[in-house]
Order: C-alpha cells, then sequence, then structure tokens
C-alpha cells in the first residue's frame, strides 16, 4: 500500500513538473509563461517532496521535517516571487498578446 502511494505521489509529481516546464517553454507572452512555473511545477515539486518525506519517515523512526520544511518554503515563495516578477513586467511596460479592454466597459465599471 505505502509502494502504491509514493508511486502515485513521484508519478503525479512528475507530470505536473513536465507540464509546467512544457508551458514555460511553449507558452507565447512572459505573463503567461508565470503560470508554469509558479502552478504546476511548484504541485509537481510538492508532491515528489511529499513522497520523500512519506518514505523518509517510515523507513527512519522519526518525522522528516527537511522535505516538509522545503515544500511550506516552495508554497510561500513561489507566488510571491511570481507576484514580484508580474509587477516589475507591469512596471516596464512588457506587453501582453492579451487583448486590451475597452474603454467603455472600464468607465461602466468604475460609475
Amino acid at each position: 500500500m505505502l509502494d502504491f502511494l509514493l508511486s502515485l505521489l513521484i508519478l503525479t509529481g512528475a507530470i505536473f513538473t513536465f507540464i509546467g516546464s512544457l508551458g514555460l517553454a511553449r507558452l507565447r507572452d512572459f505573463y503567461t509563461r508565470l503560470h508554469g512555473p509558479t502552478k504546476a511545477t511548484t504541485l509537481g515539486v510538492g508532491c515528489l517532496l511529499i513522497a520523500s518525506a512519506v518514505y523518509f519517515s517510515v523507513r527512519d523512526e522519526g518525522v522528516s521535517l527537511h522535505e516538509i520544511l522545503v515544500t511550506l518554503f516552495l508554497f510561500i515563495t513561489a507566488p510571491v516571487s511570481a507576484h514580484l516578477l508580474a509587477k516589475a513586467a507591469l512596471h516596464l511596460k512588457v506587453r501582453s498578446l492579451a487583448p486590451e479592454p475597452d474603454q467603455a466597459r472600464n468607465e461602466e465599471q468604475s460609475s
């Protein structure tokens, strides 16, 4: 049963990491490329770290805190770094491929 759980976590982590890396390479503009490493790859590496923590906690007689701390650090820092990158790109006026919103629609929403 433990082998099945570990295999599932490793396979899920590998799939998410691959999809995130593929998204980073294939998406067309900077803003959409942020989604690859911050969402899918973070979940993938998180699954791999949780599988490692479960394996070493069962194999040894104590809880493996190294992987849990790395997972928490990853889940905290990845969204913050993506937010800072997006703000820097907006400040530098990096163009997006998404269409700009209509002026009339913005005026209706503000009133």
